[in-house]
């Protein structure tokens, strides 16, 4: 088998436009109707719901007090429009962090969650992404763990890694399965 792999020169939102439209051909292709997305302010989950219509879309957003206590990051307004369009936005705990990053902050001693995020950045950040914010979508009960999805991550804002896999849930993460690697930053 031979698949195509788009490799960008620099990561970030650059990329964003060209991996939508990378993900909507191969998704058409393959027949996959769910598309998870990693989204903080709102701005690439808005872009993927207009260039999806007609696929599931799931917007996996920081969890509340991420950047400080009781602040969420995820705009109202893009919330609107993300649910107007049919879209879903699922807030909850990061896989790798929450005791993770609390052990880190009071002990400074980093454990497993920190671990794996680590080892999946040797991949890019957009790869721990799209594995973490596809396996609390399935956590969720957002995605089934049964049936092909194509998940979207990133560095910073916007979008520069894609990926088809199957997903899991967090008690079974290291039974994840990449398929396919459809772009990501070449670092």
């Amino acid at each position: 088998m031979e698949l195509k792999t788009t490799y960008f020169e620099n990561p970030g939102r650059e990329n964003t436009e060209e991996v939508l439209r990378i993900v909507r051909q191969r998704a058409k292709e393959l027949g996959i109707k769910t598309i998870v997305v990693a989204s903080t302010v709102g701005d690439t989950a808005v872009k993927a719901t207009e260039v999806f219509s007609g696929f599931k879309v799931i917007a996996v957003s920081h969890v509340a007090g991420f950047r400080a206590p009781n602040s969420q990051e995820f705009t109202e307004e893009n919330r609107k429009i993300v649910e107007s369009r049919g879209g879903i936005v699922f807030t909850t705990t990061h896989l790798f962090s929450g005791l993770s990053a609390a052990m880190r902050k009071k002990f400074n001693t980093y454990v497993i969650g920190d671990i794996v995020a680590n080892t999946l950045r040797i991949f890019g950040q957009g790869m721990k992404v799209v594995c973490e914010i596809t396996a609390t979508a399935a956590d969720g009960g957002l995605v089934h763990t049964d049936e092909d999805i194509i998940a979207i991550g990133g560095t910073g804002r916007g979008a520069d890694t894609a990926v088809v896999l199957r997903p899991v849930n967090s008690n079974d993460f290291f039974d994840l399965k990449v398929k396919e690697i459809l772009c990501k930053p070449h670092f």
